[in-house]
């Protein structure tokens, strides 16, 4: 490549930029504006944001340690000492759900994180390359998605083992093959622009065209999928500490909490009915946000 051709490349990727700056914040202000005026979604991104800062300063605040075992206080009703009760071992069940929530709620957040840098990856190689690569990467999702999640998520935990990251990695695989077909497709629409063609005529490296040109522009209907798939990787985090497959006790995860006193359900029903509302009200408040999300980014609804 010549350096006059090295300079037209540099110009209009500069002026390219500049566009792009101004159009995304203006974009970013119009999102905004939009969310706030969908209390829906206003209510369930402050439930979240209000379960996620009593996860983090909640246990420092409670006189309690999670895993304090005090026999002679076991099955104390919720009294003013015990706001939720006490469970089989006497541990008080208020600091246990709220040291809790730090594995449930980042159970959720990592796992969709994790599975969208893969989905990020293939999807883009998918959509741009096409041909072989294409093929080969969509039939191996297709084998993904014919397994239901949660049995693959159960495989891989009983085959990777419990704790805390392979559970991640167990929840991330089954998110995989829907994020990825998401950006496959966005790829494929971008890849005609104006642009990323005027950047392949100056012979912009692959690599740069596909992160830097067409990736930036395919992120919206990712948001909207990966915002209502917390909801779900917390579900299925619960699920999987519920059948002894995430994570383990004594770390109070919402699930393992269910688990462990199921058997107690019937005499003391709080120490079933604590957690199970907490699980509930986090992907009531997801749901509600990703619901308001997806409303925001339609394009239909655009003022």
């Amino acid at each position: 490549m010549s350096v006059q051709d090295d300079g037209k490349e540099e110009k209009i990727m500069d002026e390219k930029k500049s566009v792009q700056k101004v159009k995304k914040t203006g974009e970013f202000y119009t999102f905004i504006r939009r969310l706030s005026k969908n209390k829906s979604g206003v209510i369930g991104l402050a439930i979240f944001l209000i379960l996620v800062a009593l996860s983090i300063v909640g246990p420092m605040m409670v006189s309690y340690q999670y895993d304090a075992i005090d026999i002679g206080s076991r099955y104390l009703s919720p009294s003013v000492e015990h706001p939720f009760g006490t469970d089989q071992l006497g541990r008080d069940i208020l600091s246990r759900i709220l040291y809790g929530g730090r594995y449930s709620l980042s159970l959720g957040v990592l796992s969709v994180g994790v599975a969208l840098v893969i989905s990020i990856v293939l999807g883009t190689i998918a959509g741009y390359f096409g041909g072989i690569v294409d093929t080969l990467i969509i039939r191996f999702l297709d084998i993904i998605q014919s397994i239901p999640s949660l049995l693959i998520a159960i495989i891989m935990s009983a085959v990777l083992g419990t704790g805390f990251g392979m559970t991640i990695i167990a929840l991330a695989v089954p998110c995989v093959s829907g994020y990825t077909r998401v950006l496959r497709a966005q790829v494929m629409q971008t890849s005609s622009s104006e642009y990323v063609e005027a950047a392949t005529s100056l012979s912009v490296s692959r690599f740069k065209i596909m992160f830097r040109h067409i990736l930036p522009n395919t992120w919206t209907p990712l948001i909207v999928s990966a915002t209502m798939g917390v909801a779900t990787a917390v579900l299925s985090a619960s699920a999987l500490s519920f059948i002894g497959l995430g994570i383990q006790s004594p770390l109070p995860e919402w699930g393992a909490m269910l688990a462990g006193s199921r058997d107690y359900m019937r005499d003391y029903p709080y120490m079933v009915i604590i957690p199970g509302l907490f699980i509930m009200i986090t992907v009531l408040g997801l749901n509600m946000f990703g619901d308001a999300v997806r409303d925001v980014l339609d394009p239909k609804l655009k003022d």
